[in-house]
């Protein structure tokens, strides 16, 4: 009598006893098939109240177990857990889970004594079983992308049920080339399920908007102004660069771009390129966010002591305004030269009548004020400035003339000569 009572006592470690999951031991009229029947209701019922679990639910669990098969979880309450080992296993086969892992799983339904997982509905007659219940509760299914079609793309679900994933829904920008998709294996969700499995529409971007949005919400107390972040280039506009991070997408602008003046952000970025970046603003709200390329660059005035008042070297002007010329001296580095010091004693109004945007100019350092970021510059070519300065003036000023000679075939005071210079000519001719 003993032994027939550890016998029960160990079987019941394995499976649970009917009559201590219905909470009354089975009648004396029950047939085996009955009492088995009435056990599973019964437990399905107990185990999906106990955890509070609906189908479709996603949660997370630790990893208690592993089987061949089978990874086991703890779900909390009295039942366990399980979702089939092959879904996470890697391109070679081999399981990326061990015990104590933390793994995320959707409550497909109560069977088997336990409750049944899985990440996503995928492989063989039972996936066409349950694309309903897919479809009703937001569970993921895995299909391949057999070839395009019109409109979209051909999608096989467990090998035998086709589907339709349509272009907007596969992926989060518009599609560029259909081919890098085809015999891809993605993750989908079923936002159409009608005409008894007959018409199926999957969308992949439904997929990516959560996993962006997870990892959003999982750096949203993390990061901040000012913090570095990696990304790629994902379009180029006349204004800027976008950048996709895999959780924010925002703006480089084009002045964000490089310390110095760009004219073509094609020649310094291109789509796909991972660059790393600053953050500029986070707008979660909004949804709008920007980022700074160059502040990830060294700052070339954090090297100006290199520059030193008196100095002359040689820059290219950057752009012309009112009262001046700014060159620039590297990238990023520009100074003024101020409209004064252009008319070689005679006042002009505008200082293209002198330079062009492009000119490479000889310039003088005159002054450096590093807080302000400002270089006072003069042009000894035109200027000129004083006995001290008069030997290496001449030099300079030849050097000058020389180069707008060949640029434009005449001398500055050739092309500018005043109305007293031409009528004096004209009467020497006489």
């Amino acid at each position: 009598m003993e032994e027939n009572d550890k016998k029960t006592s160990n079987d019941s470690q394995e499976e649970p006893r009917e009559t201590s999951t219905a909470g009354q031991p089975s009648t004396a009229g029950e047939t085996s098939t009955e009492s088995e029947a009435s056990f599973a209701d019964l437990f399905e019922q107990t185990t999906v109240e106990d955890t509070r679990l609906d189908p479709g639910q996603k949660i997370k669990a630790k990893v208690i177990s592993l089987s061949k098969e089978w990874i086991f979880l703890d779900v909390g309450g009295k039942s366990e857990g399980y979702v089939h080992q092959k879904e996470f296993c890697d391109e070679n086969g081999e399981c990326t889970v061990r015990e104590g892992d933390t793994v995320e799983a959707f409550f497909l339904s109560a069977k088997n004594n336990g409750l049944l997982f899985t990440t996503k509905i995928s492989g063989g007659a039972s996936a066409a079983a349950h694309l309903e219940d897919a479809h009703r509760n937001n569970i993921p299914v895995e299909g391949k992308v057999a070839k395009e079609t019109k409109g979209g793309f051909e999608v096989t679900i467990g090998g035998n049920v086709r589907a339709f994933c349509p272009y907007s829904q596969m992926g989060l920008r518009r599609i560029e080339n259909a081919d890098d998709y085809i015999e891809e294996i993605l993750s989908f969700k079923v936002i159409e399920y009608s005409e008894n499995g007959r018409n199926i529409v999957l969308s992949h971007r439904a997929i990516l908007e959560e996993e962006r949005e997870e990892k959003r919400e999982e750096l949203k107390s993390s990061l901040e102004v000012g913090t570095m972040i990696t990304g790629r280039i994902t379009s180029i506009r006349n204004f800027g660069a976008f950048m996709d991070t895999g959780a924010l997408e925002g703006l480089i602008p084009i002045s964000e771009i490089s310390w110095g003046r760009v004219e073509d952000i094609h020649g310094i970025l291109s789509v796909g390129q991972e660059v790393e970046a600053e953050i500029m603003k986070l707008d979660w709200e909004a949804d709008r966010f920007s980022f700074s390329l160059r502040k990830a660059l060294p700052d070339p005035w954090e090297e100006i002591g290199k520059y030193s008042a008196g100095a002359s070297l040689t820059g290219r002007v950057a752009r012309l305004t009112k009262f001046g010329a700014f060159v620039t001296l590297e990238p990023g580095v520009d100074g003024l030269i101020h409209i004064s010091q252009l008319g070689k004693g005679r006042k002009i109004n505008h200082p293209r009548e002198v330079l062009q945007e492009g000119d490479s100019v000889l310039v003088r350092i005159d002054s450096i004020n590093s807080e302000e970021r400002r270089i006072s510059l003069s042009m000894p070519a035109i200027a000129g400035e004083g006995k001290s300065g008069e030997a290496e003036d001449t030099d300079n000023t030849k050097e000058y003339e020389t180069y707008r000679k060949k640029k434009k075939g005449t001398t500055q005071e050739q092309s500018l000569g005043t109305l007293g210079d031409l009528l004096k000519k004209k009467l020497e001719g006489k």
